[in-house]
């Protein structure tokens, strides 16, 4: 099936056409539950995906009269008492928060027939995991406009005290819009409550969360972990989405978590250099900073953190600016940056260092031009202007490097000649004196 935007009114392939996918058929022989009205309200016109806690179907809310999504949870997942516990916590927190960019949870409760199900809007777009699997990586105002969301719709979250404690691109929901995406996070179900009176659903020592996204103190189960957990995540998504790459690889979860607690990642600027859009060298120290391993050294907030990131890419302003403005217009401003960008050169006044390979090059050297010396004068001449001096910057641009001269050889001076002769005769008439003197004796 193919998604078109609301205001489309044709196929522009064949011309039919379009309509809501909840309006047609559904074919009951993929899912018996199709069709079906759940709880006197909410009908399954077809599946969307499929997942380990339960199956996720679009359908239409009739009191409403309009699209939903539904997750009917699989019956092994609705009598373990913990999971009910995250999924009715998920709708109260979710239900709670400001929804521009985080999935609005409307009802959570059980079907008649005795199955549990939690009822979302429904969002028209894609994964943005299914987006780096295609693509790989994120243009630059794509990325800026992107995490400058996340980074709202999180410190929101933060500011009542929720940690999310599963940031990853599985969770992430671009919805495409003619402005660009609109992101949607998902899944509060591992949320962690820091408000006193939270109830804990998670034994101490525990580890929630994927482990590729994971903060250190995370992965050690501390119970101490706060909303800089969630600012790690946002860091090794951004790192992902600059890169290809995921900051902390290994091959099973321990491997993954021990690279997290042990090493450092290579910078984004290095990592990203062979791509057509490579990450600037000032990104470095905004990861670095996103990823520290000590949470005191930590970005302190995601919305910090959103900023810092379009900054690296030279923009003015701020996330809740970025995450209104339109990817072609972020993207006339980043390329605005880039052309204004001064190309580098090498400093003439650095010193040559002593452990350098010694190079040598069969092409012509380069030589500066000298100013050419002033015409003769009188003594005590003066212009209009004052007296005439010549005077050769080794910055100027009209006497600079002049790659298609070669060099000139010093003129060799003769001046030594003249008392080279003057010695000889005088060793000659000195010598014929003391020959005379000795034949008179």
């Amino acid at each position: 099936m193919r998604v078109y935007m609301d205001d489309a009114g044709f196929c522009p392939v064949d011309g039919n056409a379009l309509a809501d996918a909840s309006s047609v058929a559904v074919d009951r022989s993929q899912d018996p539950r199709l069709g079906t009205v759940l709880c006197g309200r909410y009908e399954l016109r077809r599946i969307v995906a499929d997942g380990g806690m339960g199956r996720v179907y679009e359908g239409i809310d009739r009191q409403l009269n309009k699209r939903i999504a539904v997750k009917v949870l699989h019956p092994d997942v609705s009598q373990i008492e913990v999971s009910l516990e995250r999924f009715k916590r998920e709708y109260e927190i979710s239900s709670g928060l400001p929804h521009d960019y985080i999935v609005h949870v409307f009802d959570f409760q059980c079907d008649a027939s005795g199955v549990w199900l939690l009822v979302m809007e429904f969002l028209d777009g894609e994964e943005l995991r299914i987006v780096l699997k295609r693509d790989k990586v994120l243009s630059p105002d794509r990325l800026v406009r992107l995490f400058s969301q996340l980074a709202i719709g999180l410190d929101e979250a933060h500011a009542r005290s929720f940690v999310h404690r599963d940031l990853k691109p599985d969770n992430i929901f671009l919805c495409g819009t003619r402005e660009g995406d609109v992101a949607k996070i998902l899944d509060f179900g591992s949320v962690k409550d820091k408000n006193t009176d939270a109830k804990k659903l998670t034994v101490h020592g525990t580890t929630i969360g994927s482990p590729f996204y994971m903060a250190p103190e995370q992965a050690q189960g501390l119970d101490t972990l706060d909303v800089r957990a969630d600012v790690f995540a946002l860091g090794a998504i951004a790192y992902e989405c600059m890169t290809g790459s995921v900051p902390f690889g290994g091959n099973n979860g321990p491997s993954i978590l021990l690279a997290i607690l042990s090493q450092e990642p290579k910078p984004p600027s290095a990592m990203g250099r062979h791509l057509a859009d490579p990450p600037p060298r000032a990104m470095d120290a905004v990861i670095e900073h996103a990823l520290a391993k000590n949470p005191q050294s930590r970005t302190p907030t995601t919305g910090a953190l959103a900023d810092a990131i379009g900054r690296a890419y030279g923009l003015s302003g701020d996330h809740h600016q970025w995450a209104k403005t339109s990817v072609g217009e972020l993207a006339r401003q980043v390329a605005e940056v880039k052309a204004r960008a001064p190309v580098p050169v090498k400093d003439p006044f650095a010193e040559k260092d002593p452990f350098a390979e010694e190079t040598f090059s069969a092409t012509v050297p380069l030589k500066t031009r000298a100013a050419p010396p002033p015409p003769p004068q009188p003594r005590g001449a003066w212009s209009e202007a004052g007296p005439q001096e010549s005077y050769a910057s080794p910055f100027d641009v009209s006497g600079g490097v002049q790659p298609s001269e070669a060099p000139v050889p010093p003129q060799k001076k003769t001046t030594w000649i003249l008392p080279v002769i003057v010695g000889v005769v005088a060793i000659l008439v000195g010598g014929g004196i003391a020959f005379v003197l000795a034949s008179a004796r």
